[in-house]
C-alpha cells in the first residue's frame, strides 16, 4: 500500500538498551536473573497469600494484587528484551507492537490506582482504626481492586485506538527495548499531535489524582502518628510509610518525566534509562519494599518454610 511518502511500514526495529555487541550477552545475564527474582518473589508472595487465612484481609488482597500487575509488567517488557540481546533480528511488527504496548498500559495504569487504593487503606487503618472493618470491608476492596483494573484497560484502549490513526511510511527504527508509545510518535508519518494530548490529558490526569491521594493518605497518617506522641509509634510510620513512600516516588517520578512532558528533548537514551525504573525494577524492588518489612508476611513465609523443610 503507498502513499504520498511511500510505502506503509507495518514491521519495526527494537535498537535496544546498547548497541555495542560485546555488551549484549552481559546485560542478557544480568537482566535474566532480575526477571527471575521478580518472577518468583512476586508469585512468592501472591502464594503466601493464598495459602495463608491471616493474610486474606484488605491490606494483603491490595499487596496480591500488585505483586500479579508487577509481573504482568515484567512479563510484558523483559521476554522481548532478553530475546532481542542474542537475536540477530529485532524486528517487531505494528499488531505486535500494539499488542505489548496494550499489555505495558493496562498494567502501569492499574499499578497506578492500587498504589493509591493501598494508601486509602493504610490511611483507614491507621487514623480510623476502630472503624476499619466496618469501611475497608472485603466487599470494598473488591470493588476497588475491579475499578482499578477496568481503568487500567480503558486507559490503554484510548490511547490504542488513537494510535490506529497514525502511519508509518519512513524509519520504522524504534529507539527503546519495547514498544512504547512516544518513541511511535516520533517515527510516525501522521501528525501526532492530537495522540500527545490525549496522553497529557489521560495519563496525566490519572498520575496527578493517584499520586495525590497517597501523599494525601501518607500526610494524614504521619500526622495522626505525630499526634500520639510515642517515639516507637513515630519510628514505626516513618518505617513504614517511607518504605512506601520511596517505593511510590521512583514509580511515579519516572512516569511523570516520562509521559507528562510533551515537548521535551530529552535524549533517547535517558527515555530507556527512566522506563527501566518503572518497567524493570520497581517490579523487582515492590516486594522487597512492601513485604519483607512486613511482619505478618515474614512471620508466614517462615512458618511455611518450617513446615516443607
Amino acid at each position: 500500500m503507498d502513499t504520498e511518502n511511500g510505502t506503509l511500514l507495518t514491521e519495526f526495529v527494537l535498537t535496544g538498551l546498547t548497541y555495542q555487541p560485546e555488551l549484549q550477552i552481559s546485560l542478557f545475564l544480568v537482566f535474566l536473573v532480575i526477571y527471575l527474582i521478580t518472577i518468583v518473589g512476586n508469585l512468592g508472595l501472591i502464594a503466601l497469600i493464598c495459602n495463608d487465612p491471616k493474610l486474606q484481609i484488605p491490606m494483603y488482597l491490595l499487596l496480591g494484587s500488585l505483586a500479579f500487575v508487577d509481573n504482568w509488567i515484567s512479563c510484558t517488557v523483559t521476554p522481548k528484551m532478553l530475546v532481542n540481546f542474542l537475536a540477530k533480528s529485532k524486528m517487531i511488527s505494528l499488531s505486535e507492537c500494539k499488542t505489548q504496548f496494550f499489555s505495558f498500559a493496562f498494567s502501569a495504569t492499574t499499578e497506578c490506582f492500587l498504589l493509591a487504593t493501598m494508601a486509602y487503606d493504610r490511611y483507614v487503618a491507621i487514623c480510623k482504626p476502630l472503624f476499619y472493618p466496618v469501611i475497608m470491608t472485603n466487599r470494598l476492596c473488591i470493588q476497588l481492586l475491579l475499578s482499578s483494573f477496568v481503568g487500567g484497560i480503558l486507559h490503554a484502549l484510548i490511547h490504542i485506538g488513537f494510535l490506529s490513526r497514525l502511519t508509518f511510511c519512513n524509519s520504522n527504527i524504534i529507539h527503546h527495548f519495547y514498544c512504547d508509545i512516544l518513541p511511535l510518535f516520533k517515527i510516525s508519518c501522521t501528525d501526532p499531535s492530537i495522540n500527545v494530548l490525549m496522553v497529557f490529558i489521560f495519563s496525566g490526569s490519572i498520575q496527578v489524582f493517584t499520586i495525590v491521594t497517597v501523599l494525601v493518605s501518607y500526610a494524614l497518617v504521619l500526622f495522626t502518628i505525630l499526634k500520639k506522641k510515642s517515639l516507637q509509634s513515630i519510628r514505626k510510620a516513618f518505617s513504614t510509610c517511607g518504605a512506601h513512600l520511596l517505593s511510590v516516588s521512583l514509580y511515579y517520578g519516572s512516569l511523570l518525566f516520562m509521559y507528562v512532558r510533551p515537548g521535551s528533548a530529552q535524549a533517547d537514551d535517558q527515555d530507556m534509562m527512566d522506563s527501566l525504573f518503572y518497567a524493570v525494577i520497581i517490579p523487582l524492588l515492590n516486594p522487597i519494599i512492601y513485604s519483607l518489612r512486613n511482619k505478618k508476611v515474614t512471620d508466614s513465609l517462615a512458618k511455611m518454610l518450617r513446615r516443607n523443610v
